[in-house]
């Protein structure tokens, strides 16, 4: 049997190591070296991704010449193909360039292109992740109380630009006798949660925030709401990703000196 199912300090030995294998892996978010949309680049030439690129609607079409170098499916392409966001995780997107995965992604109706090269500077300068070891007293009991029906508020990202973030509902805990609630989204596909908080440690000891993914409430709404696996968001990787901040009311007014805080050697700000 498995220790870790009976040891909780274990158990959260094993997610860490995996969380540092997952962000250090070829393609995890620390190969990512650009996001392009195209909208600025109306030529239809995007740096680091070879090939002509054109918004065709509700999808992406890409013109390559062989001397292009891209490979679609596995093979090599030439010629014209219509793509759709990729959904999947950036190993498996359907387009490659030598080592490089081109990742096509859509935000509110914008098209884009992201570049994850294995050999980014910022995957060879990893070493590591700055957490705090399990502390049961951030593991701690929660309510989650569904709005019932979708709410979306306009959140600046951490590119500048203000973009929707989907709600649906609030989930309340208790800390040091004091009641506290954070908005939540809701994955469509398992009903999992997850959210963006701040908390007094950001941009201290802490980077400037964090994500949160309790998992999936039970029929009467009870989740642990447990801080020692909040993580760093993918901005804290790489520049290139568009990490929304923490919507209104998502700021806790405490120190969650749990979990992931930010990278080792980073600087003190967590920026």
């Amino acid at each position: 049997m498995n220790d870790d199912a009976h040891d909780p300090h274990a158990a959260w030995r094993t997610w860490h190591e995996h969380r540092v294998a997952t962000v250090s892996a070829p393609y995890g978010p620390l190969a990512l070296t650009g996001t392009f949309w195209l909208a600025d680049f109306p030529d239809g030439r995007i740096p680091a991704a070879p090939g002509n690129w054109r918004a065709a609607g509700d999808a992406m079409e890409l013109s390559a010449a062989p001397s292009d170098g891209i490979a679609l499916d596995g093979k090599p392409f030439a010629g014209e193909a219509i793509l759709a966001a990729d959904e999947g995780p950036p190993a498996r997107s359907r387009l490659t360039a030598g080592e490089a995965r081109l990742v096509v992604l859509r935000r509110e109706g914008e098209w884009a292109v992201r570049v994850f090269d294995p050999g980014s500077p910022a995957r060879a300068a990893f070493a590591g992740i700055e957490a705090t070891p399990y502390d049961p007293g951030f593991r701690l009991p929660g309510r989650f109380r569904p709005y019932g029906e979708d709410r979306t508020v306009r959140v600046e990202n951490v590119d500048g630009r203000a973009r929707g973030l989907d709600l649906g509902g609030e989930l309340s805990f208790v800390h040091a006798g004091a009641e506290h609630t954070l908005q939540m989204a809701v994955d469509e596909d398992d009903g999992s949660l997850w959210a963006v908080f701040g908390d007094a440690t950001g941009g201290r000891s802490s980077y400037r925030f964090r994500f949160l993914r309790p998992g999936v409430p039970d029929a009467e709404g009870a989740v642990d709401v447990d801080f020692n696996r909040a993580v760093l968001p993918p901005c804290a990787f790489a520049d290139h990703f568009i990490c929304p901040f923490p919507p209104p009311g998502n700021t806790l007014p405490f120190e969650v000196a749990a979990g992931e805080r930010r990278l080792k050697d980073a600087l003190a700000t967590g920026n």
